[in-house]
Formats: structure tokens, sequence, C-alpha cells
């Protein structure tokens, strides 16, 4: 198995498909205007026809040496103000969206209020990446996300954000459009990627040049309290630099450069996955741990349920995988976060490190 079996690029006319160009079904565009936020993108939980938000683009994996930690939000000690010190640690799986979802799950936590304002005082809070496309509300949630890192450092702690792959396609599909780029399997275009990928009409006619300006900005990696903390579970970051602050200054300048071309490079090698799984998977995680510190790797980007084979029936109401906590991989060495919200799953908000 390719590492990067699901990149997402789209060739004008027949669509070339590699070992590491998967496409997705096309989403229709959303039709129903935007009422306001926080909220559904959609009236009433009405969503337009078509609308797939369950994507069976992975390969299922299933294996035996997982571990599924359960995260009880009722045992789970509620963040204390400010003291002086650093506050709890938390971070956030990819919510793709999905608003509402993570609007009960920061609730459960003790992050946020009844009204979605910061209640945590003093912890810290750091949202993996992948905020839009396929759920109905990707620039809610952005929104959400910017608002509540101004309210967080106004009472001592912290929200922040790192770089996913699709803060990248979404940059691209503003910035390049249909500007033909270099895919190594045919021409393709940050557009048709995008939408091949659960791109959202109301996201893009809502993006401002703040949530541009904000994407931009977001860091590729970091480290905290021994979690080295990145978006997607691959070893690409290592060819950004051979530090933290190496990786991020180099995703920046590619940003900056508004080269197509290069900018899609940086995508496709963050939209890679799977390093961390099977054999050599632990070896990876030591070496991306050896030049960046941490003694775990947690990442989004690779739902849960493919990694374990617990994939629900589309047709089947209610019949989606059952995630109670993220999964500790690899030795002990790779923790997964991405809980598979767009397939029925579970959008995760948990405190590290994790208490098996």
């Amino acid at each position: 198995m390719v590492e990067g079996s699901m990149t997402q690029g789209a060739g004008q006319g027949p669509v070339v498909r590699t070992d590491t160009l998967r496409d997705f079904r096309v989403p229709p565009y959303a039709q129903v205007p935007v009422q306001g936020h926080p909220g559904n993108a959609f009236p009433e939980g009405a969503v337009p026809e078509g609308y797939t938000p369950t994507e069976r683009d992975l390969p299922v994996i299933n294996r035996g040496d997982t571990v599924q930690v359960s995260v009880d939000p009722q045992s789970a000690p509620a963040p204390e103000p400010g003291n002086g010190g650093p506050g709890p640690l938390y971070v956030v799986g990819d919510v793709h969206g999905y608003l509402d979802e993570l609007l009960a799950a920061l609730r459960a936590e003790g992050l946020i209020d009844d009204e979605g304002r910061w209640a945590a005082g003093n912890a810290r809070l750091w949202f993996l990446g992948d905020f839009t496309d396929r759920g109905p509300d990707g620039i809610g949630v952005i929104d959400l996300v910017m608002r509540l890192s101004a309210e967080a450092a106004a009472a001592g702690g912290y929200c922040k954000a790192l770089m996913g792959n699709h803060e990248l396609l979404l940059l691209g599909a503003k910035r390049f459009g249909d500007t033909p780029v270099n895919s190594g399997a045919g021409t393709a275009t940050f557009q048709a990627a995008w939408l091949l990928n659960g791109g959202q009409k109301s996201d893009m006619d809502r993006l401002q040049d703040v949530h541009l300006q904000w994407m931009s900005r977001l860091d590729a990696v970091v480290e905290e309290d021994g979690h080295l903390l990145v978006h997607s579970d691959t070893t690409a970051y290592l060819d950004y630099g051979d530090t933290i602050e190496d990786v991020n200054d180099t995703v920046h300048s590619v940003i900056t450069r508004n080269d197509a071309d290069e900018c899609w490079e940086l995508f496709r090698k963050l939209t890679k996955r799977f390093a961390f799984r099977d054999e050599g998977g632990t070896m990876a995680a030591q070496e991306l741990m050896a030049a960046y510190g941490g003694q775990r790797v947690v990442h989004g980007h690779s739902p849960i349920p493919y990694l374990l084979g617990e994939v629900g029936s589309e047709d089947d109401e209610g019949s989606g995988p059952v995630i109670e906590g993220p999964h500790v991989y690899a030795d002990g060495l790779a923790i997964a976060m991405d809980g598979g919200v767009t397939m029925a799953g579970k959008l995760l908000v948990v405190q590290l490190p994790l208490l098996n």
C-alpha cells in the first residue's frame, strides 16, 4: 500500500488514477444560504439532494494491536481558571464543517459555556486542522476557532490550530482556481480537487480575506508537553526542514510565494497518510520525533474507523462506527484523533496525556 493512497488530484477530462491519486464523488453545491453563526448551514437539518458527508474512500485495515482509549466526559476534570501556570492541554481532531458537533464536544469538556464562549481559563487547546469541506459549515468552524483564540488569550489560556491538507486545498482553490498544476499524474487544478474532496459552495461564498490570512499563517508542526502535534500521519514533514521552526518557516514561505505548482506539491505531500501503521510504523514515528522532539505523535487526517475496520453502512441509519475515543498504536508512539465525524463517527476533543 502506497502511503499516499488518498491524494486529491483531479484531471481535466478523464481522471487519471495512480496509487497516489484517488478522487471522491463530487458533492453538489449547497443551494441554501447561511443564516448566521454558530449553527448548521442548512435549515432544520436539511441538506441538498446528493450531499454525501460519509465518504468511503480509504482502504479498511483490520488491526488487532490498536488500542481505543475511552474518554468519559463525566469523569474528566473541568479546566481550572488561570492560576499563573500552564493549564491542561486539549486536542481536537478533524472537524470538517461539523460546527454543531464541535460545539457539543467542547461543551462536554467544559471548554465553552452554553453560549459558546471560552470557559476554560488557562487551558490550552490545539486543533489539528481540516476545518472545512464535506460538512455543512466550515466557515462557521473557522469563525468559532478564531473567536475562541481571542477569548482564551484574554483568560490566560490559548486556543491554536495547525495547518491541515484541507486548509491548503481551500487556499489553493480560492487563489488558483482552474489554473493547471503539475500533479505528476496528468493535469490537475485546485478547484477540481477541492470539489472532488467535499468542497462546499456555501464555504467559498463566505470565504473572506481574514479567513485566508488566518489559514495561511497556521503552523504545520508543534510540540507540547512531550506530544508532537501534526495534522497528517506522514513523515513528509521531514522534506520541509530538520527542526519544527524550519518546517513552519518553509511552509509559510511556500504559501507566501503563491506559486501554484509549489503549493500543489505541499498539498500533495501533506495529504499522505498511514506512515505509522503496519510494519515500519514504529520506526517512522521514531524518525519524526528524533527530528522534532516529543514522546508521542498525535495526528488527525486518517479516520479511526478505517484504521480499525469499523465501517458502518450508509444505507442503514444509526449503524455507523462506534468511536469512544482516540486510538493508540505503533507500539504506543502514535495517537490517532480523527474520529470520523464525516461518517457518523465522533468528533474528538481529548485532554492529554491520555490516562489508560
